[in-house]
């Protein structure tokens, strides 16, 4: 498995094992939690990615448990988690609303819920949910340096923000930001286009893409909208012998900004199969093959 180097401490498998959907398992003891982190390992993806509200608050709970009973397995492993949605379930069930919260006093909150929760003693990778419209950068960003400082948090990055979004935060920060973890797929191209990814291409930032698969919608045959975009994709897949999840992934990895791909299945088959992406070759003209299916005409 290909890794990638974001900063000076911190490398992450090219393959992301993606946790959101942990807790909705009908399986979710510490055996079954921990073949499925066996799984990714046996493949070299070593990095997995969290968050404290997956699960209603609970997932971070259940990987918790698995590396309780299996501590050996911490070491193998670069962990990803996120705060700043408050949501009223779990936890903050009392909250009143569902909101965001980048202020001193919740960021340190969820970082130390996260530790406890995930029974851990530092967070390789912590990133920012999502932007925060009453964000005071300076405060946030004071709060994320000490993150860093205490050694309870390796690196910092964002999810979901736009360029703008990013300088401000920067602008309040010592410590670099080091990735944005932004939905990019087959069927989500906005940020191939309207700068989003040049961005962080330009200033060497490699991304992170939620939803690669486009939540499954790729797979939904009773969709007249996307069945050439199916089509051409199942061809290249048998072309390739492997299934058209992967040829979705293969299109990402084929883009020089480096996309890490953030991929979560319950499916332990599934899982076993997550780096035959990284086996097929998808050049300029398949790429843009896919491309034009997806946007339903050609390029101008």
């Amino acid at each position: 498995m290909e890794r990638v180097k974001l900063n000076e401490k911190l490398e992450l498998s090219r393959v992301i094992y993606g946790m959101w959907r942990l807790g909705d398992d009908a399986d979710t003891s510490v055996g079954h939690v921990q073949a499925k982190i066996e799984a990714c390992l046996e493949q070299g993806i070593t990095s997995f990615d969290q968050a404290d509200i997956y699960g209603g608050y609970e997932a971070e709970t259940i990987l918790g448990a698995c590396l309780a009973q299996a501590p050996q397995l911490r070491d193998k492993m670069e962990i990803i988690t996120k705060c700043d949605i408050v949501a009223p379930v779990g936890r903050y069930s009392d909250a009143r609303v569902k909101y965001y919260d980048t202020s001193a006093t919740h960021i340190e909150k969820s970082i130390e819920c996260s530790l406890k929760e995930m029974q851990i003693e530092h967070i390789d990778l912590l990133l920012i949910h999502r932007p925060d419209p009453l964000m005071d950068h300076i405060e946030t960003g004071a709060v994320l340096d000490a993150a860093v400082a205490s050694g309870k948090v390796g690196s910092v990055g964002v999810s979901n923000f736009k360029p703008h979004d990013w300088n401000l935060l920067q602008s309040g920060m010592k410590e670099k930001l080091i990735t944005n973890q932004i939905e990019m797929s087959v069927l989500a191209l906005d940020a191939f286009t309207n700068g989003d990814l040049a961005f962080h291409q330009q200033h060497g930032i490699k991304p992170m893409a939620w939803s690669p698969l486009a939540g499954g919608a790729l797979f939904d045959d009773s969709n007249a909208d996307t069945a050439d975009l199916r089509a051409a994709m199942k061809r290249i897949a048998r072309e390739q012998n492997v299934g058209v999840d992967a040829v979705a992934v293969a299109w990402l990895l084929a883009h020089p900004a480096k996309i890490l791909p953030v991929l979560g299945t319950n499916n332990l088959d599934r899982i076993k199969s997550l780096a035959d992406a990284m086996k097929i070759s998808i050049d300029r003209q398949t790429w843009f093959e896919i491309y034009t299916h997806s946007l339903g005409h050609e390029v101008a």
